[in-house]
């Protein structure tokens, strides 16, 4: 069974920067609104360890409720920033969502027949219910939970070296083991939710068939057959979930050891700066609060970045639809002349077989009818398909009123050459409708 493409991470990094420049203005306005609430939260910290020297050193209370009532504005005016921007965030989300949606059902309706064929309809189905799903659900919530995020953590920490530069740089210093486990976990998630949407992929397309193909199943008597090939299926998607489950029990605790180390650093050192006069108290406070309140933004981006594995392998099955052959597009060069039908020298073989036509020639002119008779297993399936365009013949040709089939686009192709099988999915409506799809 031939697999559907997976974009390359460099594809599915253009493909997510088209997306944002599609909607480029609810984007911007997300950003502006997610600096200017991470703004507005530095406020408070600051105005914490002026208080703690204010008090220090005697002042009255007036000055001290003043800059309690500051942080009281400050912190409600964070509220709505994050509020609005959250808002904008979502909105953006939604819009791109329908995009990949749109996107996607362009490329797969364009997909020849063949390459579902061989594909399965499982690894389709898969991509455009669950991988689409986990696009979607980063789009609308992790992209800008990531972005709001990002935005805070880099204001608190420049606020660290505002008030001090020694303080920042132990802040930094505290979160390197975070950086080691990022990258051990980094160098295995792709490849390992990859196998995972594999896996799930050929659940879906076991389930399928033996679903779509219950009457053989039955009739032949393949039950133990498919429930022996559906156990080792999901056998296959456990393993792939607990790998990328030990991938985040693994990384995670080391994380959460770690975002004590920042606090407890600054507080260490501010301390001994404080003994020896170098440093305020309030500077110490200020900065040990920032540093708390860094914990936070660095979870989620964190967390985000987790999600973002396995949203991004499901991007690249998504976005992989791309990469796969597509029909012809209906051209505005000359179409066929008549509905004649010339089979000349056609010779075919399927990938792992010998040949099923040889040296095949027909013509079948506009008001005839032929009956190709033969024997299970002599090509007369095949022979349609080639006739229908759903296949390409090895060598030799296939025209309908002179035109090359194979050069047709599918709305073209359709008004000359209709397949119709036993097998043909009947939809709802009318006959009418039915036949004229």
């Amino acid at each position: 069974m031939g697999r559907l493409p997976i974009a390359e991470p460099a594809d599915v990094r253009r493909a997510a920067a088209r997306l944002v420049r599609a909607d480029a203005g609810a984007f911007g306005a997300a950003l502006a609104l997610n600096a200017a609430a991470a703004g507005a939260g530095l406020v408070g910290p600051w105005l914490v360890g002026r208080i703690v020297d204010e008090v220090k050193a005697g002042h009255g209370v007036g000055a001290v409720d003043r800059m309690a009532l500051a942080i009281l504005l400050c912190s409600l005016a964070q509220l709505l920033l994050a509020r609005w921007a959250r808002y904008v965030g979502h909105r953006f989300g939604e819009r791109t969502l329908a995009r990949v949606r749109e996107e996607f059902v362009d490329r797969a309706l364009a997909l020849p027949a063949s390459v579902v064929e061989r594909a399965g309809t499982g690894d389709l189905t898969a991509r455009g219910t669950a991988d689409v799903s986990a696009v979607g659900t980063t789009l609308r919530d992790a992209g800008p939970e990531l972005l709001i995020n990002t935005v805070h953590a880099a204001f608190v920490l420049g606020a660290v070296f505002v008030l001090d530069p020694l303080l920042g740089a132990v802040g930094i210093l505290g979160i390197v083991p975070v950086r080691f486990a990022l990258r051990w976990y980094l160098r295995r998630a792709r490849d390992g939710y990859l196998a995972e949407g594999a896996a799930t992929s050929e659940v879906a397309e076991i389930l399928a068939a033996t679903a779509s193909g219950a009457r053989a199943v039955e009739a032949f008597g393949l039950q133990e057959r498919r429930t022996a090939a559906s156990h080792d299926a999901l056998e296959t998607s456990r393993r792939t979930r607990m790998y990328t489950l030990h991938l985040r029990t693994v990384f995670f605790p080391v994380v959460e050891v770690s975002y004590i180390l920042p606090v407890a650093g600054v507080l260490l050192v501010g301390g001994v700066l404080h003994a020896h006069g170098a440093m305020s108290l309030g500077a110490v406070v200020a900065a040990s609060l920032y540093l708390r309140q860094f914990a936070e933004p660095l979870d989620q981006i964190l967390v985000r970045v987790e999600q973002l594995q396995s949203s991004g392998a499901s991007f690249a099955r998504v976005e992989g639809l791309a990469r796969s052959p597509r029909s012809a597009p209906d051209g505005d060069g000359p179409g066929p002349a008549d509905d004649r039908i010339d089979v000349r020298g056609v010779r075919y073989s399927y990938d792992r077989g010998g040949e099923v036509l040889r040296g095949v020639d027909l013509t079948v002119r506009p008001g005839e009818r032929l009956a190709v008779v033969g024997p299970s297993g002599a090509g007369k399936t095949t022979l349609s398909r080639l006739l229908a365009g759903v296949d390409a013949p090895g060598a030799g040709s296939v025209t309908v009123g002179g035109v090359p089939i194979a050069g047709l686009g599918p709305e073209r192709l359709r008004r000359q050459v209709v397949l119709v099988t036993q097998e043909h999915h009947v939809f709802l409506g009318t006959v009418r409708d039915n036949l004229r799809i």
